[in-house]
């Protein structure tokens, strides 16, 4: 029982501490590549499209999966950003922009 509980521990603090890294990684990506449109979280060529947790819930965009395949595939106005970043670096871009959206931008 008592190593089910240090192995649950090890693996949630392994866990976390690699979100972290990831999100951090996914802020120099966003700030490098999406920030001139997207700056704080909003959206400067469809202003109603910011990256705001209630904009993106209202558009279906609130979880990894569909971030990440804007990001990859583009849609409107949006390039696509597969040919330009790799997988990692689009799925910490989704990661940090879930995280900035849930705390406010």
């Amino acid at each position: 029982m008592v190593f089910c509980v240090i192995s649950f521990v090890l693996a949630y603090m392994i866990s976390t501490s690699g979100i972290a890294a990831d999100v951090d990684h996914g802020e120099q990506i966003f700030t490098a590549n999406c920030a001139a449109c997207h700056a704080g979280g909003q959206n400067v060529i469809m202003p109603d499209k910011t990256l705001e947790k209630d904009v993106l819930s209202k558009y279906g965009m609130d979880n990894a999966d569909a971030i990440i395949t804007q990001v990859t595939y583009g849609k409107n106005a949006m390039p696509a950003f597969g040919g330009r970043l790799d997988d990692g670096d689009i799925e910490d871009v989704a990661s940090y922009v879930l995280s900035q959206s849930s705390a406010g931008w």
